[in-house]
Order: C-alpha cells, then structure tokens, then sequence
C-alpha cells in the first residue's frame, strides 16, 4: 500500500471551520480497505484525534449500510474538535456480525499507526495523538489508552513499525470490564467464564479484552463521561475505571451526568453540563502537554 498515493484519491468536502477528506485507506483486509474521513481545520493547532463511534461493535451487512466514520454521532463529536483546531480521524473498523475480536482492536490500532506515519502529510504531532469515543468507540479508545500497542521494528510494512498507542483519551459510556460488567459474550464469541475459573481460554479472552485489565503507570490521562441511567452499559464501568486509574497514578476525571441514558447527546441528563466542551477541555489540557 502507498498511503500518500491514496490520500490524493478523495475529494474534500468544505464545511464551516474545516474540510472533510473523505475515504482514505488506512489498510487492506483481504481486498478490502478500511477508510477514515480526515477533519482538517482551517486553522490546525498541529494536534491529531482519531474518533471511534458506538455501534455495539456491530455494523448492517447490506451494501448500503451506513459507515461508522460519518454517521451522526461522529460528525456530532468530530464537527466539535475541528472548530477548536484539532484535525480528527474519523474510521471505520472490521464489526460484528461477521467479525469477532481482536478484529476491531487491531483496527483501530492500525489506524493510530497510519495516522502516526503519515504525521507530516497531516500536518500533526506524532508524538501527541489522542483518542475520543462513545460506548463500543469508548471500549476501543480506551484499548488505545491502556495497551502497550509497541509496533515490531522489523516489520516490512513500515506502518506497523509505529506505536498505537495514544497520549489522551476521552471515552464515554465505555465498557471496560467483560468480566463483571458488559456482557461480551457476541463480541468475544464466548461466554463468560465459571465463577472462579482463571485458567480457561474464556478467561484470559475476557480479560485480555477489558481496558481495566492493562492499567499501567505510564497510561495516558482519560476523561470518563457517563450517564447514571445508563441502562446499557451500567455507570459503574466508569467508577471502576476511574478507582483503577486513580490507584496507578493516571491523571483522570469522571463527569457524572445525572439523569442521563445511553447515547451519545446523554438522552434524558438533567441540567446537562457542556460535555463537548469538557472534551474539548480535555484535549487543550493534557494533549498539548510537552
């Protein structure tokens, strides 16, 4: 794959504040490509977000289904950080039903490696890139986050020689404990292990897939965004989260919305705060940091 060949096929779209590159192959999986839309602001500020939208892992299998990259929850999030300079990734990634994990995973991984390599073409930071995501987005982003994501120096796709990792993370309503919390049962192609079992292939795929599980010192700062009547995916998620970042030493912050349900405008929220802007926050406070 020639990256910088295939960034000159899509067309932007003008909007306010920014344009819209569309449909630019970040990977091929056998034959097929797998697209991000790039949000490039008028006026940059040189840093670089790559957003993952909820879906429940799960995309339609018709022809004309709906892409996850331009859906409304991502140009909802995405419009918001390039008005405020940021240039955002938005991508699609391998889904259920007809993948399981790691698929997703490695996607967005890659996609963070792509990005990363291709830092001058995009105008970015390499060294500074964050990640935002809501419910199933959240769980990826939050991988992003906790894994090691160390590329292999001797792989002969240079792409894969970068970092997934990323150095900010905003994630919503994410699930990050399979073990006790989100049933993930469809994604993982498992049940959930017995009680008391720690030796069993479901075992070790339930935790290997939870973010709580990769908690380390060095983790990047996450801010946690959860409404309390989320019937979806339960607040404590997030409380579990934070407790466990906290206990490492990550600097993170959990906004409560009260009220709210499951969704990405937090349906329901009483008297709810400028979470977009929180994001925004976020990013200006920790991304920029040297």
């Amino acid at each position: 794959m020639r990256p910088l060949v295939l960034l000159a096929l899509a067309l932007p779209l003008i909007a306010d504040n920014f344009t819209i590159q569309s449909n630019i192959p970040y990977a091929m999986y056998s034959g097929a490509a797998l697209l991000l839309d790039v949000y490039k602001p008028n006026t940059p500020n040189g840093y670089g977000i790559i957003y993952v939208s909820g879906s429940g892992w799960t995309t339609p299998l018709a022809y004309s289904a709906p892409e996850l990259k331009s859906n409304g929850q991502s140009k909802q999030y995405a419009t918001a950080l390039a008005k405020a300079g940021y240039t955002v990734f938005s991508v699609n990634h391998r889904s259920l039903p007809r993948f399981r994990y790691p698929a997703p995973v490695e996607d967005v991984q890659r996609a963070v490696r792509f990005i990363r390599h291709n830092a001058a073409k995009f105008g970015i930071n390499p060294n500074r890139i964050g990640a935002s995501g809501g419910s199933s987005g959240g769980h990826l982003v939050s991988m992003l986050g906790t894994l090691d994501g160390r590329g292999l120096a001797t792989d002969p796709d240079p792409v894969e020689r970068e970092s997934a990792k990323v150095q900010c993370v905003v994630a919503r309503a994410a699930p990050i404990d399979f073990l006790t919390g989100t049933n993930g049962s469809f994604l993982l192609g498992m049940t959930r292990p017995l009680l008391n079992d720690k030796t069993s292939t479901e075992y070790r795929t339930h935790v290997e897939a939870s973010p709580i599980s990769h908690i380390t010192p060095d983790d990047p700062p996450f801010l946690l965004m959860h409404g309390d009547k989320d019937e979806s995916v339960n607040i404590s998620q997030s409380e579990q989260m934070e407790t466990k970042l906290k206990a490492a030493g990550v600097p993170v912050k959990f906004l409560r919305i009260l009220g709210a349900a499951h969704g990405p405008s937090f349906p329901g929220a009483v008297n709810p705060p400028d979470y977009l802007g929180e994001m925004v926050r976020w990013f200006d406070q920790h991304l920029k940091k040297n």
